[in-house]
């Protein structure tokens, strides 16, 4: 269901190396579980009598801890090396999802949920750290597009899945995802078993990129800008306000937030295909900001859904601007960082920017829904989603149309 020739020799002879392709595998399963709950999380806090303000504060916990932890999660990857630490942060969202099953009240809902997240940026990290590693340069874009591909053909089943199983109870979704992380754990376990994922002890160590070198490069800096907006639209404020609006002005079962989460993914998978190669051929820009433009338009236009087939098609569209945006911009990260330096500082803060846009998206669109409605939510979201081009207007094309040597 992947690209059938992204491990041909292309580019080159360039190919993804097998060690991405067990990362990618990973990242199929990891997606069908969280696309199990993300149907189900909002209607999970509502059932304790809170509102939509409440039960956003659920999503926003989660990446409050991914946050904190961020940067104590590099400094455990560099003294254990990725593979553990890729590890133990599944098993940590696994027992702390199935814990979530069995909340008894809104504040340990909350709890679990935040437990979660520290082990959710020990593993997305380790991931991250890994890809930009282990990419040859002339197809950063194809592995990421892979790499994205995979989790999001995941979040096309996993929302529907989950809908379903909505209907036989809400805490149902959670214990299935808690097994898909496990089995996730075990993939990675057992196919990265003798794979060296760290130097060896006595060997040279890669030099670290700090932030304030990073920061020196224009297009990091608008990395940093537009990876809060795509954190604030379309990892925290879709999932936690979307099947909201999806029940109360679309339709009223739990398959309708299911269905609109879906078809989201669905389009991010077709903007991953658009963007994958040719982001490696003409340059990273042009589907950056193409992707923020069309993302941004779509997401503010959902708040004007009033019915199942106008919600679809918003969806779709902002999909694929998200997905056009995902691999250009990674591999521009990647650019940035090379594969001769460690990356985990600057990578660590790309991934904070990202993370404070999925806490504080929830958390301001549940205030907009409370206090204003639901297209005054959308709107301002799409509206930052939007002033997060600007940036990418001024930033240097890390793309280089010359090939590149590759190195070890």
């Amino acid at each position: 269901m992947l690209d059938e020739t992204a491990a041909a020799p292309v580019n080159g002879g360039a190919r993804i190396p097998g060690e991405v392709w067990v990362l990618v595998a990973a990242a199929f399963v990891i997606a069908i579980g969280f696309g199990l709950i993300s149907p189900v999380l909002p209607s999970l806090a509502q059932s304790f009598g809170v509102g939509a303000f409440a039960s956003s504060v659920v999503v926003s916990v989660f990446a409050f801890f991914r946050l904190v932890f961020a940067p104590a999660g590099g400094a455990l990857i560099a003294r254990l090396g990725e593979r553990p630490v890729y590890l133990a942060g599944l098993v940590i969202v696994a027992v702390s999802t199935g814990a979530t099953a069995f909340a008894q009240d809104y504040w340990q809902l909350v709890i679990f949920r935040g437990l979660g997240g520290i082990g959710s940026t020990m593993f997305t990290v380790s991931a991250v750290a890994l890809l930009v590693r282990l990419s040859p340069e002339t197809i950063r874009a194809r592995v990421s597009s892979a790499y994205a591909t995979a989790f999001l053909l995941g979040g096309v089943g996993g929302p529907v899945i989950g809908g379903l199983l909505g209907g036989l109870g809400l805490r149902v979704p959670f214990l299935v995802y808690a097994v898909t992380l496990l089995i996730a754990a075990g993939i990675v376990a057992v196919f990265l078993r003798h794979a060296s994922l760290r130097p060896a002890p006595g060997g040279p160590v890669l030099p670290s990129m700090s932030v304030r070198e990073a920061w020196g490069d224009s297009a990091y800096r608008a990395s940093v800008g537009s990876a809060f907006a795509n954190g604030w639209a379309n990892f925290g404020m879709r999932n936690a306000i979307l099947p909201l609006f999806a029940i109360a002005v679309v339709g009223k079962q739990p398959w309708v937030a299911g269905m609109a989460l879906a078809v989201f993914a669905a389009g991010n998978a077709a903007g991953l295909a658009l963007a994958g190669r040719r982001a490696d051929r003409i340059g990273r820009k042009p589907f950056i900001l193409g992707g923020l433009i069309i993302s941004g338009l779509a997401t503010a236009a959902t708040g004007l859904a009033q019915d199942l087939t106008m919600l679809v098609i918003v969806s779709v569209v902002a999909g694929i601007g998200a997905g056009a945006l995902n691999p250009a911009q990674q591999a521009s990260l990647a650019d940035v960082v090379g594969r001769e330096r460690n990356g985990g500082p600057a990578l660590a803060a790309f991934q904070m920017s990202q993370d404070l846009g999925s806490i504080l998206g929830p958390l301001l669109a549940g205030l907009l829904v409370d206090q204003g409605s639901y297209p005054l939510a959308f709107g301002v979201t799409g509206a930052i989603t939007l002033l997060a081009a600007v940036p990418w207007l001024r930033a240097r094309e890390t793309h280089s149309s010359e090939p590149q040597p590759e190195r070890a």
